[in-house]
């Protein structure tokens, strides 16, 4: 991979509700009303104002994204992607990729030039952490090369082990 392109693309070990970007991704459940880990810590963050537009939306599919405003976040935008719940059929990296892909394009639709991902699908949905960084790294890294409206990816990690297999592929493109 060029050094260009890796530019673009970044690790971090924190909060992602705290990142001073255009958007941050929520790695959501189909309903899009909350949930555990990173899905209800966006939620608790952002205040009643997201969970009544979410309630507007109507849910989303796996593989999908939906759109909405930040609210009291430092993001302008919440880009809701439903990762798969992890079964080991090959169907699952089809709609892990699907998840970076369609939250990209989202991100190009809305102007949005700095998006924040966090490992979507690795918590209760079990998908394993190195298999989930490398379609994330290598759909992102596909994604930027066609589209320069995004200047930058930030994969966001909470903790540490998931921040060094990040940083570990990163290394080694």
């Amino acid at each position: 991979m060029n050094k260009k392109l890796c530019d673009r693309m970044e690790v971090m070990q924190g909060d992602i509700t705290k990142l001073d970007v255009d958007a941050i991704v929520n790695a959501a459940n189909n309903s899009l009303l909350g949930g555990g880990g990173v899905d209800g810590a966006i939620h608790r963050a952002a205040g009643p104002e997201l969970l009544a537009e979410c309630r507007t939306i109507g849910g989303c599919p796996t593989g999908e994204a939906r759109i909405t405003k930040g609210y009291r976040l430092p993001a302008q935008y919440i880009i809701h992607t439903v990762g798969p719940v992890c079964s080991g059929k090959p169907r699952d990296s089809k709609l892990l990729t699907l998840c970076y892909q369609n939250s990209l394009q989202l991100a190009v639709e809305n102007n949005v030039s700095t998006i924040a991902f966090p490992a979507v699908s690795c918590g209760v949905y079990g998908y394993p952490i190195k298999d989930a960084c490398k379609i994330a790294v290598d759909t992102a890294a596909a994604f930027l090369k066609e589209n320069l409206s995004v200047k930058k990816v930030i994969f966001i990690q909470f903790s540490s082990e998931n921040y060094d297999v990040y940083m570990d592929y990163l290394n080694s493109l």
